[in-house]
C-alpha cells in the first residue's frame, strides 16, 4: 500500500528536476555583463571591435548574453580598466595589456614588442604556441582572464614636430609612447610618458610632449596629428599591436560552458575583423593623405638611430630576463617562435613582395 505514494513522489521529484534542466526553460535566463573600454563614446575601429564583438555574442546565444559596454566618457578612468575590472566593478574591459606595465611588468609582453613578430606570426604564436598559456600565467594572480582583442597591424613610428636626424634629437625628446618601446627610448634619453588617447592632440598641440606615436594613417588622420606636427615617421616599435579583452574570471565562471565557448569565439573573430578594418583604413587613408595632404613629410629614422634603438632594445631584453623567471620564459618563447616563424615569413611574403619591386 505504500507503492503508489512513492511512486507519485518519485514522479514528482523527477518532474521537478526535469524542469529545472527543461532546454526551453534555459533558454530564456539572459545573461548580463558589462565592459568598460580605454577609448571615448564612437571612437572608430578600436571602440567597434567591443561593440561588433557583443553583437555576435548576443546573436549567437539568442539573446541569452547581453554585453553593455561604458566608454571613458562614463566611467572616467581609461587607464584604469585592469583595476575595474580585477575588482569586480566591470565584469569585462577592452584595452591594451601594456597599459598595465606598471602594476604587473610582465603584461605588456602581449601586445607587441619593438623589433617583433608582425600580426601573422604574432597570432601564430598565441593560438599555435605558447603565447594564450603563457598570458594566462600572467593574469592568474589577478582572478583576471585575457584574450586577444583586435591587431593594428604594424604601427607608424610617430608624429614629431621636429625631424629626427641623428641620436642627438632623441635626447630629452618628449614622447607620448607606451609599452616596452618607451622604455627603449627612455635608455637613449627620452622622456617618454603615456597618455589617455582623448588627450593626445592636446598634449601635442600645447607642447606638452614634442612627439607622439598612435596607429597608422587609418586612425590617426582622424585626430588630426598632421595639423601641429608635419613629420610622419615608420615603424619599428609596435609591429603588432594586439589589444585586449580582460574578464573577471568570477564573471567568466558564472556563464555556462556553452556561453563561454560563444563569447570565446566572438572575442576571437571581433579581433581578426579589427585587424582587416584597420588595414584597410590605413590604405585609404594613406592614398588620401598623399594626395590632400602633401605636407606631411613621411620619412624613415636614421639607421644609426635605428641600431641604437635595436641595441638598446636587446640589452633592456636580458636584463628583464635576468630579473625575472617569468619575464625570461615569455621572453625566450618569443624570440624562439618568431626565429622559426620568420624562415617562412622571409621566403613566402618577403620574397614575393621582393620579387615584385625587382
Amino acid at each position: 500500500m505504500f507503492k503508489l505514494p512513492v511512486a507519485r513522489t518519485l514522479i514528482a521529484a523527477a518532474a521537478c528536476v526535469a524542469s529545472l534542466f527543461n532546454p526551453a526553460q534555459a533558454e530564456e535566463k539572459v545573461y548580463r555583463l558589462k565592459m568598460a573600454e580605454t577609448w571615448q563614446t564612437n571612437f572608430p575601429i578600436f571602440g567597434d571591435a567591443p561593440r561588433n564583438m557583443a553583437a555576435m555574442a548576443e546573436k549567437m546565444s539568442n539573446g541569452r548574453l547581453k554585453i553593455t559596454i561604458d566608454s571613458a566618457n562614463k566611467h572616467k578612468a581609461p587607464l584604469g580598466v585592469f583595476d575595474m575590472v580585477r575588482a569586480g566593478q566591470y565584469d569585462m574591459g577592452h584595452s591594451a595589456s601594456y597599459y598595465w606595465k606598471g602594476k604587473v611588468p610582465n603584461t605588456l609582453y602581449f601586445t607587441t614588442m619593438p623589433f617583433g613578430m608582425t600580426t601573422p606570426e604574432q597570432y601564430a604564436w598565441f593560438y599555435q604556441g605558447e603565447g594564450m598559456d603563457l598570458m594566462q600565467e600572467v593574469y592568474e594572480p589577478f582572478n583576471l582572464l585575457s584574450f586577444p582583442g583586435g591587431n593594428t597591424g604594424n604601427q607608424m613610428g610617430g608624429w614629431f614636430q621636429k625631424e629626427i636626424n641623428s641620436l642627438d634629437d632623441i635626447q630629452g625628446l618628449k614622447m607620448r609612447i607606451p609599452g616596452f618601446a618607451g622604455e627603449v627610448l627612455a635608455k637613449l634619453g627620452a622622456n617618454p610618458t603615456n597618455i589617455p588617447p582623448g588627450e593626445l592632440y592636446t598634449a601635442l598641440e600645447r607642447r606638452t610632449i614634442d612627439a607622439l606615436e598612435w596607429v597608422g594613417p587609418g586612425l590617426d588622420l582622424r585626430m588630426g596629428f598632421h595639423k601641429i606636427a608635419p613629420y610622419y615617421y615608420t615603424g619599428w616599435h609596435e609591429p603588432a599591436t594586439e589589444l585586449q579583452f580582460l574578464i573577471n574570471k568570477r564573471s567568466w565562471e558564472k556563464l555556462p560552458a556553452d556561453l563561454q565557448e560563444i563569447l570565446r569565439v566572438s572575442m576571437r573573430t571581433a579581433s581578426y575583423d579589427m585587424y582587416i578594418q584597420n588595414y584597410d583604413a590605413s590604405a585609404t587613408a594613406w592614398a588620401e593623405m598623399k594626395t590632400e595632404f602633401p605636407e606631411i613629410q613621411v620619412k624613415t629614422f636614421p639607421n644609426d638611430v635605428m641600431a641604437a634603438l635595436k641595441g638598446a632594445n636587446d640589452e633592456l631584453l636580458q636584463e628583464a630576463a635576468a630579473a625575472d623567471p617569468l619575464a625570461k620564459k615569455i621572453i625566450e618563447s618569443q624570440q624562439k617562435y618568431q626565429e622559426r616563424v620568420r624562415v617562412w615569413t622571409n621566403i613566402s611574403d618577403r620574397a614575393y613582395l621582393n620579387s615584385l619591386s625587382d
